[in-house]
């Protein structure tokens, strides 16, 4: 920033600077802590997977729990069905172009949907 367009900060002048920014919210909290607090804030934030500060400490201080979901098996499962669909594709698109399909592709397929 140039000298005649910074502000110093001040309560105040958040509301201006974040005004500026076209947030939807529009005022500031400031909480002062120790290293201690800071780390244990910083762990629980990993544990439930937030990575934005702002976002943790408003759902904490609005609602106060979070929930952490563990997606893995979720997203494994997402995955296999990916892999499936694409070499079915794969299958289609042989098969509309060269009139054809290989018995070895047909038993990846029927063992990937077995696993699934």
């Amino acid at each position: 920033m140039n000298g005649q367009n910074s502000m110093p900060y001040s309560p105040e002048n958040q509301s201006t600077l974040v005004a500026r920014k076209k947030r939807i919210r529009s005022t500031s909290v400031c909480v002062w802590l120790s290293p201690d607090e800071q780390t244990k804030i910083r762990e629980r934030m990993a544990d439930v997977g937030i990575r934005n500060l702002s976002a943790y400490m408003r759902k904490m201080a609005l609602n106060g729990y979070v929930f952490h979901v563990d997606l893995a098996p979720v997203k494994e499962i997402v995955s296999l069905q990916r892999r499936c669909a694409n070499n079915l594709n794969q299958i289609a698109v042989r098969v509309n172009t060269c009139g054809g399909v290989y018995p070895e592709e047909i038993k990846i397929l029927q063992k990937d949907y077995a696993v699934l």
